[in-house]
């Protein structure tokens, strides 16, 4: 073995984490690989001999991409990023584990979670991502985000202030997930708006991001209450026969394929037996991109 092949082994060890954190810096997983693919090219043109902690310098290269990726995001978008965006799930068999998926949902990095991080400015998601999930002292950030020590801490401290204050505190038991999920799949099957109502919160708020390219019904929406929430469950109720279960960033969420065919992918936030949040994914590019479980077994 060549010392190119020992390289690309040694990133190799890395990568998932790599991945997993440069997923919750944006939210995208396509993104997220690229970032990963730089720090490689990064690495591979370096002296590695002179590398002392490689976890710790691939974690700065893919940092600080990360962060001109976010940056070159702020400059193109004038306003906000939309209310209705929502980031790309990571999906598979609710019965399943496979390692790379588990390191990416590790500590449980729900979209509603990804949905706050999205409103963070650059440098407060890179410092909140890196050390609030990933441990990282803040010495180490401090050269990322081009601040002091102090002042990077200050960063994650505000960060964290505005995660917290954003992010309701959901039922973590997956049989209790799924039951309320059953609840509402049986529902909207059998067009029943009262027993919709009855799991759904009064304050639901649904987000749909249908892309730009949707229009009519279906296209990108806020949809606020959980009158106006059932109404469009009723609206779509002729598609709740292909809704199956999955995972959903670690938590029990909905996959819609007609005929095999990915239409939506839902998450959700359960807070005491209902749901307060929907995160529906509908834009059929994005879609496309993700990298769907087979559900046929």
């Amino acid at each position: 073995m060549n010392d190119t092949e020992l390289l690309a082994d040694r990133f190799q060890e890395h990568r998932g984490r790599l991945k997993a954190v440069a997923y919750r810096m944006l939210g995208s997983l396509a993104e997220a690989e690229d970032a990963v693919q730089e720090a490689w090219l990064k690495l591979s043109r370096s002296d590695a001999h002179d590398i002392e902690n490689l976890g710790g310098w691939l974690t700065t290269v893919v940092g600080r991409v990360c962060l001109d990726l976010l940056r070159s995001r702020t400059r193109r978008h004038e306003e906000p990023l939309d209310d209705t965006f929502v980031p790309d799930p990571v999906i598979r068999p609710l019965s399943t584990v496979d390692p790379e998926q588990e390191v990416l949902q590790a500590d449980s990095v729900g979209l509603a979670l990804l949905v706050v991080l999205e409103a963070l400015e650059p440098a407060e998601r890179i410092a909140f991502v890196l050390h609030d999930m990933f441990a990282v002292p803040f010495d180490d950030i401090a050269p990322i985000v081009e601040r002091s020590s102090a002042a990077t801490r200050q960063l994650a401290s505000r960060a964290r202030r505005r995660v917290k204050g954003a992010t309701p505190s959901a039922e973590t038991d997956p049989g209790r997930q799924r039951q309320v999920l059953d609840a509402f799949m049986a529902a909207s099957r059998a067009g029943d708006f009262e027993a919709l109502l009855a799991v759904l919160d009064p304050g639901i708020v649904l987000r749909v991001d249908s892309g730009p390219l949707v229009g009519g019904a279906a296209a990108s929406k806020v949809v606020r209450g959980a009158q106006p929430v059932a109404e469009q469950a009723m609206l779509f109720r002729q598609f709740a026969r292909y809704m199956q279960l999955v995972s959903v960033n670690g938590t029990v969420g909905v996959l819609n394929a007609p005929e095999g065919r990915p239409q939506s992918v839902m998450g959700v936030t359960v807070v005491d037996g209902r749901i307060t949040e929907m995160y529906i994914l509908a834009d059929p590019e994005r879609l496309a991109a993700l990298d769907l479980p087979d559900l046929t077994g």
